[in-house]
């Protein structure tokens, strides 16, 4: 099954100045948060095998649409990090079930390997609700440098019956980063 997607929304973070210092090439995050129905939303299911595959298509979508928001060869994303928030008439367990099986194969592929895990954070919620999703590096999770926050609201998701699955890429770490690797 395709996701049914109402709306889909770019965010792209560019940071030049830091603490009075130029940050050069800029610090860059795109955050690409897609708003699904959620076939499972105000009843109980015990299979939720759909909403798996449900992650492993939008995972890839977004994970091509970050970056191409970027304008970057998708090996030059460096550090990722997911989340989702369920609307009131679903279950945070719609949201492991399409953040954990399947998105993560699709979206490495999009950004060519991808050692680690993807850090992800779910939550149930209404309108306007904030999403902060962990960033670590794709390939060293304990690289330190790297370690970071994204967030993403949308005033009009998500309703009862969604979900609000979002993606961040960036390629690069912390502006000012100096803790060491």
């Amino acid at each position: 099954m395709k996701p049914q997607i109402r709306r889909i929304v770019i965010q792209v973070e560019e940071i030049h100045n830091e603490m009075g210092q130029m940050i050069d090439p800029p610090a860059r995050k795109a955050t690409v948060a897609a708003v699904i129905k959620n076939p499972y939303a105000g009843q109980y299911v015990e299979d939720l095998e759909l909403l798996y595959d449900l992650g492993a298509e939008i995972g890839g979508l977004l994970a091509r649409k970050g970056v191409a928001a970027l304008q970057i060869k998708p090996a030059d994303i460096i550090s990722y990090g997911k989340g989702a928030i369920v609307g009131l008439d679903g279950e945070i367990e719609h949201a492991a079930a399409i953040l954990h099986p399947r998105f993560g194969k699709p979206v490495r592929e999009a950004v060519e390997k991808g050692d680690d895990i993807i850090p992800s954070t779910k939550k149930t919620g209404g309108p306007g609700s904030v999403l902060v999703m962990p960033l670590t590096n794709k390939n060293s999770i304990w690289s330190f440098d790297h370690m970071d926050a994204t967030e993403i609201s949308l005033p009009d998701a998500p309703r009862e019956d969604e979900i609000v699955v979002a993606l961040a890429v960036a390629d690069g770490g912390r502006p000012l980063a100096r803790i060491g690797k």
